[in-house]
């Protein structure tokens, strides 16, 4: 054989074994409900943690400019067009996103929902960040707990079709009993935007004078209520609470206008689900009802007859902890 022949055999050689390789990577879209969002920001440093952990993913971090399912729609249509391997979405639409998601599992791809959920008919499975009813429980008790006497306190949620915020408002409302005296005078939509929440917010306290709390189980609108009532003089009248990340928090719990607030940990979160897709649609595992998923660090996780899973519980922080986690995320 010439030489100029064995070159070219090589060459040929390696070129498959470099396609190889390439098709083997796992590719797995990690669709936020919007970009900009520091929780979306925190779950996408888990995923690539994941990725790298498992040696042959390539994590497509991605979501509109605005919570909107018309947004995402386009794009994980994008997605579609691009081939991913698995889509991973934090929905902004219970049920609109449902077509278009199975449009992609028609084409082989392995789709899961986490954090804000997707119609069963639309997603694999999904993960919820801890369970409904705890997560209900707790935003009210972080309210409740300042308010001995009682006290009227709103709700700043997200939007009005958020499907995780929605149903942890009436796991909430199911537990009210539990808590005699607090009134909950209002439930107001900021739509994950800061502006609009701070507008919310204003409104909330000029609405209702009397009013002890803010309850916000959304990280973008927890700050911007904090801000608002800060700005408005209302530190020790007005406790803001929910949901939120302690980087984003830690100045408002020392300034005093939230005395408390929990959160799982987003990266944990974005780790999890960049595990289950992988265990899917690389066939590692399955997601029928009773399916154990392995979720690396974290242990592993149980599908239940709705085909959902919950990965933790919440952590409460206030004055002593905060310092500890808010250079963390």
């Amino acid at each position: 054989m010439s030489i100029s022949r064995t070159l070219l055999t090589t060459a040929t050689a390696l070129a498959l074994m470099a396609g190889a390789a390439q098709a083997e990577t796992v590719r797995i879209a990690l669709v936020a409900k919007a970009l900009g969002i520091g929780f979306f920001e925190a779950a996408n440093k888990g995923a690539e943690e994941a990725a790298a952990e498992l040696g042959d993913v390539e994590i497509i971090y991605t979501g509109p400019t605005d919570t909107t399912a018309e947004g995402q729609i386009e794009v994980i249509n994008s997605l579609i067009a691009q081939r991913v391997d698995a889509i991973a979405v934090s929905a902004n639409d219970t049920d609109a996103l449902v077509p278009t998601l199975r449009r992609a599992m028609d084409r082989g791809i392995t789709v899961i929902s986490w954090d804000s959920g997707v119609a069963p008919e639309g997603r694999a499975m999904h993960l919820n960040p801890s369970s409904a009813p705890l997560i209900g429980n707790t935003i009210i008790k972080l309210a409740a707990d300042h308010l001995p006497d009682g006290g009227q306190v709103a709700v700043l949620s997200a939007t009005t079709t958020s499907t995780n915020q929605n149903i942890w408002i009436e796991e909430m409302t199911k537990v009210m009993g539990d808590y005699p005296g607090i009134e909950v005078v209002a439930t107001v939509y900021g739509d994950d935007l800061a502006d609009k929440s701070y507008r919310e917010a204003q409104g909330l306290m000029q609405s209702h004078p009397d009013l002890k709390a803010i309850i916000a189980p959304t990280s973008v609108g927890i700050v911007a209520a904090a801000q608002a009532v800060t700005d408005a003089g209302k530190v020790g009248e007005v406790n803001v609470t929910g949901l939120g990340l302690p980087s984003e928090m830690a100045g408002h719990v020392k300034s005093g206008a939230s005395e408390s607030f929990a959160i799982w940990n987003p990266i944990d979160l974005g780790y999890s689900a960049t595990m289950i897709a992988h265990a899917l649609a690389t066939e590692g595992a399955t997601a029928e009802p009773g399916a154990t998923i392995p979720i690396g660090r974290m242990g592993e996780v149980t599908l239940d007859e709705n085909g959902e899973a919950a990965m933790a519980d919440p952590f409460t922080y206030d004055a002593g902890n905060i310092d500890e986690f808010s250079s963390v995320f």
